[in-house]
């Protein structure tokens, strides 16, 4: 059974035993997590969401990506010139249930 997710502003196609990167949510490793908002459940469309179903999974981590680098400057003009790096947070998520 597959079905459509929607959390972090993102959607994402999800199974039972898929594991998924997400924007980072509350709670520590080991600890369940319900997704209520539920867009698609096989062939169900929800209007927005399906009623009755949801999601169910567990953290399997909270870690942070590689970081990645931002080079800001304007043309022509050499004192604007920036470099900086940034590390997005991230949930690892198991997803274990489908409920329909």
């Amino acid at each position: 059974m597959n079905a459509v997710i929607k959390t972090g502003g993102k959607q994402y196609l999800v199974s039972e035993g898929s594991v998924i990167f997400v924007e980072k949510l509350a709670g520590n490793e080991g600890d369940k997590i319900v997704f209520d908002e539920v867009l698609m459940l096989d062939s169900k469309v929800g209007n927005p969401y399906v009623s009755k179903a949801s999601v169910e999974g567990v953290i399997l981590k909270q870690g942070k990506h590689k970081k990645i680098r931002v080079f800001k400057y304007s043309q022509k003009d050499r004192s604007n010139r920036r470099t900086l790096g940034h590390r997005q947070p991230y949930t690892k998520i198991e997803i274990k249930k489908i409920n329909g």
